[in-house]
């Protein structure tokens, strides 16, 4: 027990090293080791680090927040809500990654993101978590300006199998020119339709 808090305390040390290598191995043996008893005590230096100007750095400690579990929602959210750029797709990603239906609000408002790699990760969450609240939200996200974005909210209409997403689906696949939008429009009617 006191051997892991020395761990856990070197780690959180070596998330503020000069060598972006040694930040990203932290933030990767804190993904590993995290548990009840350290999650408290590791949620605010990967926040930080989520900020560092490495993005290999960046990514393992959105992973090792997405680790943490519940506990981390709140900081995350927080954290979203006074950032920019980059930093709220890291922080969405790992909010992604804990997949907790108290993030389901959070990731609806997403959907209105100026980032479209927030936007996208928020479409997706929504289709995992599988809140019906966030069918009319992914609904109007079909017009999103993005296409990956739009791939997305395909999936996850699918996903949620609703049946009152068929039509904006079929609008939507009429309105597209893309073939590749056309099939993943036919794979989310076809989800739906057999759930």
């Amino acid at each position: 027990m006191a051997d892991s808090k020395i761990e856990i305390n070197d780690l959180i040390k070596q998330l503020q090293d000069e060598d972006p290598k040694i930040r990203k191995q932290a933030a990767d043996s804190l993904a590993e080791i995290s548990n009840d008893e350290s999650n408290n005590e590791i949620i605010e230096p990967l926040i930080v680090a989520l900020k560092d100007e490495n993005p290999q750095v960046r990514f393992k400690s959105a992973h090792a927040l997405g680790n943490v579990g519940e506990s981390a929602v709140e900081p995350l959210i927080n954290m979203i809500n006074e950032e920019e750029g980059e930093i709220r797709r890291y922080a969405t990603f790992a909010l992604k990654k804990i997949g907790s239906p108290s993030a389901v609000e959070y990731f609806i408002n997403a959907l209105d993101d100026e980032d479209w790699g927030v936007r996208k990760v928020a479409a997706r969450s929504l289709g995992e978590l599988g809140d019906k609240k966030a069918l009319e939200s992914l609904t109007k996200a079909l017009d999103d300006e993005d296409w990956g974005v739009k791939l997305s909210v395909l999936r996850s209409l699918g996903d949620l199998g609703d049946e009152g997403a068929i039509d904006p689906i079929k609008k939507a696949r009429r309105k597209e020119k893309d073939k590749d939008f056309k099939k993943a429009a036919n794979k989310a009617l076809k989800k739906i339709q057999s759930s």
